[in-house]
């Protein structure tokens, strides 16, 4: 989950209980300031965070943004960021991100993921495809994943196209060095959408790597940072938080122990080269810890950050005076990691 600290986080995360009723209305779920599930199906997320257009960027920063409509059925878009200082005859790497928000609030056009993934553009060099994917309740998993896959083959067909009205981002692009990456939910998202790309083929896409950052898994034991870590008052992410995005989307009746929370790796289980970005005060943190080894012990190339002395989304909320540090550390392995696979 993530939003911003000018935007008062701390008043986030409070999860509600006690079900009141108005007229046979009753609130089944809440993260106040951020969503409530009534039992007649009505959902509210109240604007905490911003939107912005694309074009609202700094013009000293050198990236140009528009929003894109991938798959007009489902009303999924996507917002592409180009930097405008591009080496002649030089493509350059292809990043799919996946915003965070526990599948259930959050969007391509807040504007603290607008401002994160434009710097990104501009300090690695890289063409990124930020995508606007379904949420939950209304769009419980697996929804999420068909709609990265969505993207994914929107990709290969632009590759394939090379039509003119995405000319301005596709000619500058290499669609055969491509990247997924998120964070927390959307790091989730980034998971399971290259697992199942598996099946697909891809060309003239190749997925060179994946970028996973705070990616948000669980289980229904708690392990250790689960229940020792103790969260600041302006937490991106609690425990109780935690398990309510989990029961909002996971399928009806499933658990914690759902292989979309809990995955099951195999030894069969084909990915590509993998960085994992983890917090060390998140919550998450052993959990990030124990997908490393498990990805390891499956044979895949993993390498593994570990930022001190902050916590989960501090690239996004700046709520700490480490932030800003930690996030020029992790913009430098993010773009140590792709230039070495590219």
């Amino acid at each position: 989950m993530v939003t911003a600290i000018s935007y008062d986080p701390r008043q986030n995360l409070n999860v509600r209980n006690d079900h009141h009723q108005q007229n046979g209305v009753v609130v089944l779920e809440e993260i106040e300031g951020l969503i409530k599930f009534y039992n007649n199906g009505h959902i509210e997320r109240p604007q905490i965070v911003p939107t912005v257009p694309p074009y609202s960027l700094p013009q000293e920063l050198g990236v140009t943004a528009k929003d894109v409509i991938l798959h007009n059925p489902t009303n999924l878009w996507s917002r592409i960021y180009l930097p405008n200082t591009l080496i002649p005859a030089k493509k350059l790497p292809l990043l799919v991100y996946f915003h965070g928000g526990g599948f259930c609030v959050g969007s391509a056009a807040w504007k603290c993921y607008h401002d994160f993934l434009a710097n990104l553009t501009s300090k690695i060099g890289c063409v990124i495809m930020s995508v606007n994917y379904r949420l939950a309740p209304e769009n419980r998993l697996p929804a999420a994943y068909d709609d990265g896959v969505h993207a994914i083959t929107w990709l290969k067909n632009q590759a394939l196209a090379n039509s003119k009205e995405h000319n301005w981002w596709s000619s500058k692009c290499s669609f055969s060095n491509l990247f997924l990456s998120g964070d927390s939910a959307g790091a989730n998202i980034a998971y399971h959408v290259a697992t199942r790309l598996n099946s697909y083929n891809l060309k003239p896409l190749s997925l060179k790597g994946l970028i996973l950052i705070q990616p948000f898994f669980g289980g229904e034991s708690r392990i250790h940072s689960e229940k020792y870590s103790v969260q600041p008052p302006y937490s991106a992410l609690n425990l109780p938080a935690s398990d309510t995005y989990w029961r909002l989307a996971l399928p009806v009746a499933s658990n914690r122990d759902h292989p979309w929370c809990k995955p099951r790796l195999s030894y069969n289980i084909r990915l590509p080269s993998t960085l994992v970005c983890i917090s060390e005060t998140d919550l998450l943190k052993d959990r990030n810890l124990e997908l490393c080894s498990a990805l390891a012990d499956a044979g895949i190339k993993v390498e593994k950050q570990v930022y001190k002395g902050v916590g989960h989304a501090f690239q996004i909320l700046h709520n700490s005076p480490l932030s800003q540090p930690r996030t020029h550390d992790m913009t430098s392995h993010l773009k140590n990691f792709i230039h070495d696979h590219y």
